[in-house]
């Protein structure tokens, strides 16, 4: 299937598609969280930071955002409200990328070097208490994650790896037994973002493939969404009955003039329901 055009190019490096009060993601680079209307306008939020990666509903009202080094708190009228201790070091080699949250509630997010060294990465966590932790290390391009319907397993991935990693979730959500879960040929492009859809399955969006693949819960391809750009940044089901597929692109790495609508937003409708994002429990 192919996905229709849903934006303007409204980002230049979007990320970080999640739906909660609509449609929202990150123009990463430029610092600002995006809402999405249903006719495709966007109203756009300034985080203060030169990154904004992830974005996330919380419990109590408003957001949880994750800006370059530090993880920060808005109330429901968009109103910031606590900004955590600088996470990673003031060196302008280390930044925050992509998460979001277990079923506890607490937020995931891991961090990779802008120079995508190998190994120098880590994932970290929030609690909802506002303490921070480290999760586990040695990733590279820490990116897209998402948790089952029941919280027993979550899928992760680590760019560089070419897979979709899969871990088992204990009763305290603590992660165990990282085993791969699909691996992707190098031709189809790189696991950027992904989500989880109601049945156990994955949608990943393909940084270099012009594609989103979804794989079943046997880890089976199922459908391939094709789009009009080549790096495909996340995605995510969102809509009425959270069937409809949305995708950020970028225009990093893009030749100027090459690709003229990446950095769009697109739809497409996969007659698979996704689930309720996990908010943030603080």
């Amino acid at each position: 299937m192919r996905a229709e055009q849903f934006t303007d190019v409204v980002t230049f490096h979007g990320e970080g598609a999640v739906w909660f009060a609509g449609l929202k993601c990150v123009d990463m680079f430029a610092g600002d969280v995006l809402s999405i209307g249903a006719d495709g306008s966007v109203d756009r939020m300034p985080t203060g930071s030169t990154i904004a990666a992830v974005v996330r509903p919380r419990v109590s009202g408003g957001m949880v955002i994750v800006t370059e080094r530090e993880f920060t708190l808005w109330d429901a009228a968009g109103r910031l409200e606590w900004t955590s201790e600088p996470h990673l070091p003031d060196d302008g080699l280390v930044r925050f990328n992509e998460g979001g949250c277990d079923p506890l509630g607490r937020l995931l997010c891991g961090s990779m070097t802008y120079s995508m060294a190998p190994h120098t990465g880590s994932m970290y966590r929030l609690d909802a208490a506002r303490r921070t932790s480290l999760v586990f290390g040695g990733t590279t391009i820490s990116n897209g994650l998402g948790f089952t319907a029941d919280g027993s397993l979550m899928y992760y991935a680590d760019t560089p790896t070419g897979r979709i990693d899969v871990f088992d979730v204990g009763l305290d959500a603590e992660l165990s037994g990282r085993r791969p879960f699909v691996s992707i040929p190098e031709e189809s492009g790189r696991p950027d973002g992904l989500c989880v859809d109601a049945e156990g399955g994955v949608w990943v969006a393909l940084y270099g493939g012009s594609a989103v693949h979804h794989y079943d819960s046997s880890g089976t391809l199922a459908d391939v969404v094709e789009l009009p750009v080549t790096n495909i940044t996340s995605c995510t089901l969102g809509g009425d009955d959270l069937s409809t597929l949305f995708v950020t692109t970028t225009r990093e790495n893009v030749a100027e003039g090459a690709e003229p609508l990446a950095g769009a937003l697109f739809r497409a409708d996969v007659g698979v329901r996704g689930l309720p994002v996990l908010p943030y429990a603080g």
